[in-house]
């Protein structure tokens, strides 16, 4: 249910804020005040185009923001959506925000969210249906006629339907991945010869090669310790000549270091206070003799060894070589020969698998087969009562003679599903039934598909006699009729006035209309209207209420008057009989 409307700089509109109860919601005023303008930036913020052309004159961007609140049986699948997008705070509400620049650029927001467009359409089909001079109209996209012949469905089949089209789709979910994994085997089977051929290839390449985790880091090491072998070998040389080599001139540091442990303990024993750097000067020369042995260690380590440093490049080039045909390290090209074993057992049990999963899809063909024969009784079951219930509606609205027809039809398929007549049908995920509402305007000129019938205020009171019959079938919490008294009179404007007013006991509802006799149904009633201030025009927006409501419907019946004020009231006293 939308809430609350903030619309800033868009067209005429300078700002405006409103906000909207759960009722039926009427939006009087005069041609080009800019009641069409609301809706216009409404149709915007549900994701529809926009552009620079929007944004009012003088200003860098329009700014258009609505907060909804989700009702509960909707709430689950707006959760779905937000979450895939980590936009779900568990709230009952939503807010919707649209800033279309001067310069053409315009973004789209989620709870403050930068989002596409396309995903405020995808929400938005949720949570509004606009209904007249637009063409956002859910009962004009025929994909979504089969859904609300189906929700319809359970208002007469207590809840058959809806168990007979959860066990479908259940049906229908499980064969479609068997199919998929069938489609797989099969042209696995078909490229099995190549296929393994080449995985065994693949795994005799790398099982060959013994591979080790972490051979590589070790093996550069000793590549190049060989490599600077001789370099190493001297450096370690001079080293130890330096640690214990003596000779007349140059004493050894291991003897320097001696001497040194020697004059600290004569110390230490004449001044106790010292025993501390005796015990480091100790610590010293152990760590010279330590370094002395470590050295020799590694000299005796160290060889100049050409054949072996051959060995190590050619083991290095080989793994260079399976990294860049299967991983970029060595555990990833185990991990490769572990899955290309997986792959050839599979392909080599492929017949087997594929005997087993067509036998279970046939199975699942005869189990859609009779759930999709019956879900089509239901609905051709439900289809007379909704097609009856509408033309009463057409009726009520002057439009005698017009009917609607809900046409059932299954598409012949020879790979589809067998029926019990022999034929074979396309099968979809709602079933074996592809729904279409086809209307009749005048007798005798043939039913026609509802997509296609004429705009206008016929259009809009087709829409308003279907959505009255399916209101409890239709999900969607906000419908929005713009103008649907175009070409009624005012008798008629009361029968449409009262349905809508009766469709808000289901919906929120908000009509623009022309009509006194319709906005007298409005249980807030809001009056548009245009001034020049500054040598600009701005559309403003006041809730009317008592004397300023009657002044409004006395100015729709004509110039305000005593007589037009009465007439005024005498409508709302009506209304208010009528509504009790």
């Amino acid at each position: 249910m939308l809430i609350e409307l903030h619309i800033k700089d868009f067209a005429i509109i300078d700002e405006l804020k409103l906000s909207f109860h759960k009722s039926l919601v009427t939006l009087t005023g005069e041609t080009g005040a800019g009641k069409s303008i609301i809706i216009d930036a409404v149709e915007a913020l549900l994701g529809s185009r926009a552009d620079s052309t929007m944004v009012r004159t003088g200003a860098d961007q329009a700014i258009i923001e609505g907060t909804f609140q989700i009702p509960e049986h909707i709430h689950s699948e707006i959760q779905k959506i937000l979450e895939t997008e980590d936009l779900f705070d568990d709230s009952d509400f939503v807010i919707f925000s649209r800033e279309i620049r001067s310069s053409g650029r315009n973004t789209s927001r989620i709870n403050g969210y930068v989002v596409p467009a396309g995903l405020q359409r995808q929400i938005g089909e949720y949570l509004i249906d606009i209904h007249g001079q637009s063409d956002h109209l859910s009962l004009l996209r025929v994909s979504q006629h089969i859904e609300l012949l189906d929700r319809f469905s359970l208002k007469d089949s207590s809840h058959q339907s809806q168990f007979t089209l959860d066990t479908y789709r259940n049906f229908y979910q499980d064969f479609m991945h068997l199919q998929q994994e069938l489609e797989a085997l099969r042209q696995a089977e078909k490229d099995a010869a190549r296929l393994t051929d080449l995985l065994q290839y693949q795994i005799n390449e790398i099982e060959a090669a013994q591979l080790i985790e972490n051979e590589s880091s070790l093996m550069r090491e000793e590549r190049n310790k060989l490599s600077n072998a001789e370099g190493l070998a001297k450096f370690s040389q001079e080293a130890l000549e330096l640690l214990d080599g003596s000779s007349p001139d140059v004493p050894s540091v291991s003897d320097l270091l001696g001497k040194v442990v020697d004059s600290l303990s004569k110390i230490a024993r004449l001044d106790p206070t010292q025993l501390k750097m005796e015990e480091n000067a100790k610590i010293l020369f152990d760590s010279a003799s330590e370094i002395s042995i470590q050295l020799r260690s590694y000299l005796e380590s160290l060889e100049h060894n050409p054949k072996r440093l051959d060995q190590i490049e050619e083991r290095l080039a080989l793994i260079q070589n399976l990294k860049r045909k299967y991983g970029s390290s060595i555990g990833e090209i185990i991990q490769f020969a572990q899955e290309a074993k997986k792959q050839l057992e599979q392909i080599t049990n492929v017949e087997e698998r594929i005997l087993e999963l067509e036998s279970r899809q046939d199975m699942l063909r005869a189990k859609i087969a009779d759930t999709g024969q019956l879900l089509s009784i239901i609905r051709q079951d439900t289809a007379k009562f909704l097609e009856e219930s509408t033309v009463s509606q057409l009726d009520d609205l002057q439009m005698k003679g017009a009917q609607l027809q809900v046409s059932i039809k299954q598409k012949p398929d020879p790979d589809g599903i067998p029926l019990d007549d022999g034929r074979k049908v396309a099968f979809y995920p709602n079933g074996l039934d592809q729904v279409e509402f086809m209307i009749e305007t005048n007798p005798g000129e043939g039913f026609k598909p509802l997509a296609k019938i004429a705009s206008g205020g016929e259009t809009s009171r087709l829409m308003l006699a279907l959505k009255y019959v399916l209101a409890l079938a239709d999900f969607i919490p906000t419908l929005i009729f713009d103008e649907i008294d175009q070409g009624i009179g005012g008798r008629t404007g009361s029968i449409v006035g009262k349905k809508l007013w009766e469709l808000s006991a289901q919906h929120q509802v908000l009509c623009v209309t022309h009509l006194p006799q319709l906005a007298a149904f409005g249980s807030q009633h809001f009056h548009v209207e245009k001034e020049i201030i500054d040598d600009r025009t701005i559309t403003k927006v006041n809730q009317l209420s008592g004397d300023s409501r009657l002044h409004e419907l006395a100015q729709m019946l004509g110039s305000v008057s005593e007589g037009t004020l009465k007439s005024a009231q005498e409508l709302l006293q009506t209304v208010n009989d009528q509504t009790r």
